[in-house]
């Protein structure tokens, strides 16, 4: 193996020669403020996901390393999210109780099968795969979870018992019907910690640059809010002991140490049951990070390879089930404070994975009277960022019906639950592009005025000649527009019977399935019998290729395929040529 593709296996073999003492002072910041963001995130995505604080924090420390290692984004910083949370936790609650054995080893098998999915993706280069889901269909499945998000935590910032629903109408007439059990303590320290959250999103930064701090500084210091509210309330909570005297739920004992090596249980059963799970988190995941690698990748001009990405975040995953973790990916509020605080090559994830380790070891005993309506309202204010209007607005301007996908996966979700609104959004997905090819665009072109160029006659002033039908299609042809195409064709040539000639101009088809070619030989014969000669102009090259190698030019006849259109009309229809004027 080439250095070169040692190097893609493993892009740490690129970055790691040149690494030198600027680069580690960067990554060392961007780590050291990510581990203070990811420390309290991960405890509270691992409470949205029905499982112990300490499992969050076990999630951020292997696959941390792994993806440092082996992926391809250099400022991608990967650990537990919001919606991959909500996914696991939607999946186990219909197999196991949430905190009890048998949830704990779903999530840890949920690791390893979308990890081993990831994997396996990336060694066979599907990357492309999720190109399927459309970005209109992203962000209604992105905003609905954020809502499902957002009200899964009312238990937690009111202090009242709800069950578990994947239907925000129940969540909230739950809450309603027994809003005589909230609890005071709760929703004052909910409330102070989304007041401390807000202030360090929206305002601290100015506030600490009008008192000299410089941008840089004051940019680091403004993500340091869910580290501040975690700090004030667990203080309160202790010293007034506030989860003995008012009820207040706190995190409790937090099992200090690293988390031991272990293999997942491979239960056939339990496989079977959670695979198309997995396989959902997996691809959502991937979309998720992905999407998020490469828009940070160009704002430095780097390059992402989506296939190494899936390995990376495959093997992140399997480091996740073998250490007590549970599904993780890259997410886009972390990776961003990864980024702008300097990160400059993975090696920041590799310290970030560093300081929570020690973190786990040292410092857990001190989040003992951590109370979980901070968790709580450190999650809703991360996942308020996932509503996205702004993408519906766009769409609907643009095109209704990538509006009414977004749309329908938004309700699909709400109503239907995460991953049969994810399904749901990828039918639609792979519906509306068969919709709209299997009716292509097909203009009628003639010539503007004495010069080479052919326009379409509903949009320019050109000349034709009424013995040459000249049509360009604007769509690669195959099984689902060949009836289409077919009839189009043959209903103009039966509306003008002075048409001798047909000029197919396919400058826009790039592929032609062996479908279309079967439909592409009955129209010549059916042009034939009504005394029309089929042509073809502007062929590809790829496309020429194939259909010389199945003989259908020769069927075809000599002459009768044109390097242009301006060629075919020069030949075929001398009194529109500026040349015989």
């Amino acid at each position: 193996m080439t250095a070169q593709n040692l190097g893609r296996v493993l892009p740490i073999l690129d970055w790691l020669p040149g690494y030198s003492r600027a680069m580690l002072a960067g990554d060392g910041m961007a780590g050291l403020i990510v581990a203070i963001m990811l420390v309290p995130q991960g405890m509270a995505y691992a409470l949205l996901a029905g499982l112990p604080p300490e499992v969050g924090l076990y999630a951020s420390i292997v696959p941390l390393v792994f993806y440092g290692l082996l992926g391809s984004s250099r400022a991608l910083a990967v650990g537990p999210v919001a919606i991959v949370s909500l996914m696991v936790a939607t999946t186990l609650g219909e197999l196991a109780e949430a905190g009890s054995a048998g949830y704990l080893a779903g999530a840890v098998m949920l690791a390893f099968l979308s990890g081993a999915i990831l994997l396996g993706m990336g060694l066979a280069r599907l990357g492309f795969l999720v190109n399927f889901l459309s970005h209109p269909v992203i962000s209604g499945f992105s905003s609905a979870a954020a809502l499902v998000i957002g009200f899964s935590q009312l238990k937690h910032l009111l202090g009242i018992d709800i069950p578990r629903s994947h239907l925000i109408t129940e969540t909230i007439a739950h809450a309603v019907t027994h809003i005589g059990q909230i609890n005071p303590a709760t929703i004052a320290i909910a409330a102070a910690s989304l007041a401390i959250l807000l202030l360090f999103k929206s305002r601290i930064s100015a506030l600490l640059g009008a008192m000299g701090f410089g941008a840089a500084s004051s940019d680091s210091l403004a993500k340091a809010g869910p580290l501040v509210a975690v700090l004030a309330t667990t203080l309160v909570v202790w010293l007034f002991a506030l989860d003995r005297t008012a009820g207040v739920a706190i995190v409790a004992d937090i099992p200090a140490g690293l988390p031991p090596l272990t293999l997942p249980n491979l239960d056939m059963g339990l496989i079977e049951q959670l695979l198309p799970a997995a396989a959902l988190i997996a691809v959502v995941g991937f979309l998720e990070s992905v999407s998020v690698a490469k828009s940070l990748a160009s704002k430095r001009r780097q390059k992402i390879d989506a296939n190494q990405e899936l390995i990376a975040l495959g093997a992140a995953n399997i480091g996740a089930s073998v250490t007590g973790g549970y599904p993780v990916t890259g997410g886009f509020s972390r990776s961003l404070v990864n980024f702008t605080a300097g990160a400059v090559t993975p090696m920041a994830s590799i310290i970030t994975a560093v300081l929570i380790a020690v973190t786990v070891v040292l410092f857990t005993p001190l989040l003992y009277f951590l109370p979980k309506a901070t968790l709580a309202a450190i999650i809703v204010v991360a996942v308020a960022n996932l509503i996205d209007l702004q993408t519906l607005r766009a769409a609907w301007g643009y095109n209704k019906a990538d509006a009414a996908s977004l749309i329908a996966t938004f309700l699909a979700v709400l109503t239907l639950g995460v991953e049969i609104g994810i399904l749901v959004g990828a039918a639609l997905s792979i519906a509306l592009y068969l919709w709209r090819t299997s009716r292509p665009h097909m203009a009628e072109v003639g010539r503007v005025g004495e010069t080479e160029h052919f326009r379409n006659i509903l949009r320019h002033d050109v000349q034709t000649d009424p013995a040459v039908l000249m049509v360009r299609v604007d769509e690669s042809l195959y099984f689902a527009n060949t009836a289409f195409l077919e009839d189009q064709l043959l209903g103009r040539v039966a509306d003008r019977p002075e048409i001798d000639h047909l000029v197919l101009i396919m400058s826009a088809v790039n592929f032609i399935d062996a479908s279309a070619l079967d439909t592409l030989e009955t129209l010549a014969e059916r042009l034939a019998d009504a005394g029309v000669t089929l042509h073809l102009a502007e062929v590809k090259g790829p496309v020429m290729d194939r259909l010389k190698r199945v003989g259908f030019t020769k069927s075809l006849g000599a002459g009768r395929v044109f390097l242009s259109t301006h060629d075919a009309m020069c030949d075929l229809g001398a009194a529109t040529d500026p040349k015989a004027a």
